[in-house]
């Protein structure tokens, strides 16, 4: 079995790196007959086209800057910021074979038995979110005082933002896709015309305390999804330097080994690999990795130079609201 841990360790570039694993995989599955390491394969391919054939990220996040611009006017007492990134090779990877434990273990569960390749592959292609463009806002305490009453104004001015951002993206070349989120559970805040495309994590937190509101778009222009996620600025704390990102991981390799005991071992190859990877990227020593343009001192102190832990930035320039910034163009 080839894993993403067998080519952290010679110095190469991330693309060097997709390139190989890609290329073993492919290999690895012709001699084994797992057909979800072709498809794992193609799935690296994609990876490295984003990487290396990104001219349309530029068209991209110009066109989302329509969207920045038309909130400096619309609100132009509230700060807010535009992120955009590709998701990194680390992340990626732990993603990809998250799924296809999650797929074999929910059909080990319901019917006795093992999904057959395609069925594993379905549950892959969901994979939406190797773009992303992350919207944070908040209402700076100049204007109001009460951390109560600038709460709910943060949160009515967030749904605002979410009910008319898939027309208005929608008008711009992108295509809303349906959630695969039951749409009875999210906030009436939403209107209901949007509220089939959204998974609504601050109506339904995650069992970690993350808070979010994402929509999954396709962009027929660089025929790619991308997934735009809005959050005020407490809960983008929350989830990137506070107990969503620190003690949840914990809990979800609690989780993941409680599937492994389930799953008979040597049953399924798919589950096997998957789960074997996945538990090898969580064991990663982060100081001990040599990738070009890559540096940990440990796995909090890092200096990602590459994309390869914490994903690779992809707008043009940094968006700062007009409260922060009155040159906007």
């Amino acid at each position: 079995m080839v894993t993403l841990n067998d080519y952290l360790y010679n110095g190469d570039t991330v693309l060097k790196i997709l390139q190989m694993y890609s290329r073993d995989l492919k290999e690895s599955s012709i001699k084994t007959g797992n057909t979800v390491d072709m498809f794992h394969s193609n799935f690296l391919l994609r990876m490295e086209e984003l990487l290396v054939h990104n001219d349309f990220l530029t068209s991209q996040s110009q066109r989302i800057r329509e969207l920045y611009k038309y909130m400096t006017r619309q609100y132009p007492q509230l700060a807010f910021t535009f992120k955009g990134r590709i998701k990194s090779l680390i992340r990626a990877e732990e993603k990809f074979n998250a799924y296809i434990v999650e797929t074999v273990y929910n059909y080990y569960k319901e019917h006795g038995s093992f999904p057959e390749a395609n069925e594993v592959k379905s549950k892959i292609e969901h994979f939406r979110d190797l773009i992303a463009y992350r919207i944070v806002i908040s209402m700076p305490r100049c204007h109001v005082s009460d951390p109560k009453e600038r709460q709910e104004i943060e949160l009515k001015y967030l749904y605002e933002i979410a009910n008319m951002l898939p027309d208005f993206l929608e008008q711009r070349g992108f295509s809303p896709e349906m959630s695969s989120i039951n749409s009875s559970s999210t906030s009436e805040r939403l209107s209901e015309s949007v509220r089939p495309y959204f998974k609504d994590y601050i109506s339904n937190p995650s069992p970690y305390g993350y808070e979010s509101l994402h929509i999954t778009l396709y962009d027929n222009e660089s025929r790619s999804y991308v997934e735009v996620q809005l959050r005020t600025k407490d809960m983008d704390d929350y989830a990137e330097i506070g107990p969503a990102n620190h003690l949840g991981y914990e809990k979800r390799q609690q989780k993941e080994r409680a599937k492994r005991n389930k799953i008979p071992q040597g049953e399924c190859i798919f589950f096997d690999e998957a789960f074997e990877r996945g538990m090898l990227l969580q064991q990663l020593e982060l100081s001990k990795i040599d990738v070009n343009m890559f540096g940990a001192i440990n796995n909090s102190l890092i200096n990602d130079g590459c994309g390869l832990y914490r994903g690779r930035l992809i707008l043009p320039f940094e968006h700062l609201s007009r409260f922060q910034n009155d040159v906007i163009d």
